[in-house]
């Protein structure tokens, strides 16, 4: 099938290969000229509004640049469309930060610290002759202004050992080595090695094991076909409207969000997310990874695989982003969409007569996966029947270890194997247009009435509103204890019962940043420390710890956004919404993690006049009962 381009539409190879067509007849590529990033520049959203299929679309890239013999970083716009360069600026790394980490600088820097007689020596004094099998960890620095590594692009090494090439190098950390590597002069800068805690030698391998006889094939069909549309990046299903993006940085994104024909959001993705340690020892108290901002979470995506990743009538969407010479590059079967049942939607039996009504749910579910390092995290987009929009990020993989056992910071998961305490705390970007471009937000909790006049036997509770109407106040704790939700209303629809059309972000919290506000990593993530953040939407303002967050010093991104102190009420708001695990590792997480699952739900409040599922087909729940023995629905 064919389709009419769409300014939303994910960048094709022609496009990718025209921007840097374009960057080298404006002179700005030489043979050391790495692309850290290329990134859909989108357009205004008026003009995505007023777009009608068959318009001309102009499509434009903002690329990052860095020459690696020099170390100068550059950011240009270009107009793929006309093939015209339109700006072009250079970074400043004291101020701006560092462009993420490229694929070849991993390989450069192992390279360098095998070749380093530093290194060796240490590996020696290990009982360590081959260097063949070792394996070199490089990982972002974080920012502590050390003289050393100042002004300089610097990854940090740890090292691993392996029994053989197949096995797994986390379960064999080489406890108290550190090496720091200068990437554009290409050399160690310093190599740390100190203690002589024994390497774990029990392996972590999690493949080979007898598979189980006990477990019986579940086949899942659907012998009428899908009850989805896909026409390009659109995608139509139940009643919701919505297109499919992906870039290299957020990976999967999600764009003209509507149900019932009415919008809900504009822009919805994961926009950053931070993994910071909690153990003090000096081979760790730095570590703080950006996954999206220094590690680019879609370029790192995996191509999904049918029966594996996804389960059922599967719809693919490919990806094509650049590689690190701007290059373009597929990954094919980058996110999976299909439906799944979910259970029931609604039931009741009669007490009366006896008849009872039972209906199916279902959902339609766009998901990727990517891989960073050790950890991988699948991010599931679900749509429901009642007009439920859920994020869930599944967290897997190996967890990340030291040698050592049980300490404060830290649980002892295999023999001589520690995994310290860490946080996945994600930041998802809700760019909101419930019923209409202007959105209010409040925060509703429930409070008990105290006992009196007004509550003579004390049973009485009842829920506050609190109007977040400038951006000072709009960063939130959650509150369990008070069943805390935040709910955007339309300024402009009204219900059936002339309240406001709105939406409910509905939290599942868990700590916030736990780092001590004084520390690095609070001034680089100050996003983390709280579980809401409103905005009001303007278009440079993209990612939760600002452009560049590789060796930043700390204060870019929604701090000081919020501190600009914008009012938000009848206004263009972004909601910023932190979630994820604080995790202890236990030892059956070990040798491979079991899906750890969190995110939100968003749910509608008023947005729809009644339930929206009254409709639904009661065969929907008795597809799979035996003939004359189906008792659902009356």
């Amino acid at each position: 099938m064919t389709h009419s381009p769409h300014p939303l539409d994910p960048f094709t190879a022609d496009e990718i290969s025209q921007v840097r067509e374009a960057l080298v007849r404006a002179g700005k590529v030489g043979g050391t000229t790495r692309f850290p990033s290329v990134l859909p520049v989108e357009p205004a959203k008026e003009a995505v509004r007023s777009h009608r299929a068959g318009d001309a679309v102009t499509r434009r890239a903002r690329v990052v640049l860095l020459d690696t013999a020099t170390g100068v970083a550059a950011e240009a716009v270009v107009n793929a469309t006309e093939g015209a360069v339109e700006s072009y600026r250079e970074l400043e790394p004291a101020k701006d930060g560092q462009p993420a980490i490229l694929f070849e600088e991993y390989d450069r820097s192992a390279e360098l610290v095998k070749a380093d007689p530093r290194w060796q020596a240490a590996m020696r004094r290990r009982g360590v002759e081959d260097f063949s099998l070792t394996f070199i960890g490089p990982l972002s620095p974080g920012f502590f202004d050390e003289p050393l590594l100042r002004e300089r692009r610097v990854l940090r090494a740890l090292t691993f050992l392996r029994d053989h090439v197949d096995d797994s190098p986390w379960a064999h950390p080489v406890e108290g080595l550190l090496c720091e590597v200068d990437l554009i002069a290409n050399e160690v800068l310093a190599v740390t090695d100190e203690g002589d805690v024994p390497t774990p030698v029990e392996h972590g391998n999690y493949t080979g094991e007898p598979a189980r006889t006990t477990l019986k094939p579940i086949s899942i069909t659907q012998p009428e076909g899908v009850s989805f549309t896909v026409e390009g990046s659109e995608v139509t299903w139940e009643g919701w409207r919505l297109r499919v993006g992906f870039n290299a940085r957020e990976g999967l994104t999600l764009h003209r969000i509507s149900f019932g024909g009415d919008p809900v959001l504009h822009r919805a993705s994961m926009a950053e997310m931070v993994v910071p340690y909690g153990d003090p020892a000096p081979w760790r108290n730095w570590i703080s990874y950006f996954d999206a901002g220094e590690y680019l979470l879609g370029k790192n995506a995996n191509s999904l695989r049918l029966g594996c990743d996804c389960l059922g009538v599967i719809h693919y969407f490919d990806a094509v982003l650049a590689d690190d010479h701007g290059h373009p590059v597929a990954i094919p079967q980058a996110i999976c969409m299909h439906e799944e049942d979910y259970g029931v939607q609604w039931k009741h039996t009669n007490i009366l007569t006896g008849a009872s009504d039972v209906r199916r749910s279902r959902r339609l579910v766009v998901s990727s996966f990517s891989t960073i390092g050790n950890y991988d995290y699948g991010f599931f987009w679900y749509f429901y029947l009642d007009g439920t929009i859920e994020l869930e990020a599944k967290a897997t993989g190996v967890v990340f270890c030291g040698a050592g056992g049980d300490n404060p910071h830290g649980a002892e998961i295999a023999p001589g194997l520690m995994a310290p305490v860490h946080q996945h705390l994600f930041c998802a970007r809700l760019d909101t247009e419930v019923a209409g471009q202007a959105n209010t937000v409040e925060e509703v909790d429930f409070v008990g009435v105290p006992s009196g006049p007004d509550n003579p036997r004390g049973n009485a509770f009842t829920t506050t509103t609190t109007v977040l109407d400038r951006e000072s106040a709009a960063a939130r704790l959650a509150d369990p204890l008070r069943g805390r939700t935040w709910v955007v209303s339309s300024s402009d629809a009204v219900n059936r019962l002339g309240k406001p059309r709105a939406y409910q972000l509905v939290p599942k919290p868990g700590p916030t940043l736990l780092a001590q506000p004084d520390s690095s990593i609070a001034a680089r993530a100050g996003f983390a420390s709280k579980h809401l953040w409103v905005t009001r939407f303007h278009e440079d303002e993209r990612y939760p710890a600002g452009e560049y967050p590789d060796q930043h010093p700390g204060g870019a991104g929604l701090p000081r956004w919020a501190a600009q102190d914008r009012p938000l009420v009848d206004e263009d708001v972004v909601l910023w919404h932190v979630f994820g695990p604080t995790h202890l590792p236990r030892p059956e997480d070990w040798p491979v993690m079991p899906v750890d699952y969190s995110g939100f739900m968003f749910k509608p409040l008023g947005f729809l006049d009644r339930n929206p599922t009254l409709d639904l087909p009661d065969f929907a729940a008795c597809s799979h009962c035996p003939p004359g023995e189906c008792h659902c629905a009356h």
